[in-house]
């Protein structure tokens, strides 16, 4: 099987991204963003997902933190399009539901060519320490459009901010490592009945 990895940099005024990513990996996980609560975040996607995945980023963090959540939400979404390729032999959908003590989430998504994006998650409050809740929609809506995927994302309860979040990452790690994985039945296929993704 071809090496399914990428290495794909973002230069803009605002922000300077590179991310590196294998999708066959082992969990391994190294981030310089300036963003602690988003790290701990992509952590639980590289652990969950069975990623290596290494992101650097420089932004305007004297203004927010918005630019450089969002855009490496947009540069990951451009390596998972690099590094899939033709999609050929991939399961293409993956789900799943993860709790967290009282917190439970559910991600669904669809390596579809089309970007969509349902996010219908609550928080209690507005911050996590020092993270804009609000940040984590930019996050995934930038994904969505640069890997062209159909996303679900719900949260059915949780009271704890910090659970709801993190439920959702490792529901989207898992997710993400279903729809990704080769299926030998499907190889060299395309999972399309249009002959295109």
């Amino acid at each position: 099987m071809a090496k399914r990895q990428a290495i794909v940099s973002r230069e803009t005024l605002e922000t300077q991204i590179e991310v590196s990513l294998d999708l066959d990996g082992k969990g391994d996980a190294r981030f310089e963003t300036g963003v602690p609560f988003l790290e701990h975040m992509l952590d639980q996607v590289a652990r969950h997902g069975m990623l290596d995945l290494a992101i650097k980023a420089k932004g305007d963090q004297r203004i927010d933190d918005h630019h450089t959540v969002e855009d490496i939400g947009i540069t990951l979404g451009q390596a998972f399009s690099q590094a899939l390729g033709d999609k050929k032999g991939i399961n293409r959908y993956g789900h799943a539901y993860v709790p967290l003590d009282e917190a439970l989430a559910r991600v669904v998504i669809d390596f579809s060519g089309r970007p969509g994006l349902e996010y219908h998650v609550l928080y209690p409050r507005a911050q996590i320490g020092h993270f804009d809740v609000d940040l984590l929609l930019e996050f995934f809506q930038g994904f969505v459009n640069h890997a062209q995927v159909t996303l679900h994302i719900d949260s059915l309860r949780g009271d704890n901010a910090h659970h709801i979040a993190e439920t959702v990452f490792k529901a989207f790690g898992r997710a993400l490592r279903m729809a990704l994985t080769p299926d030998p039945r499907m190889a060299g296929i395309l999972p399309s009945t249009k002959g295109q993704l």
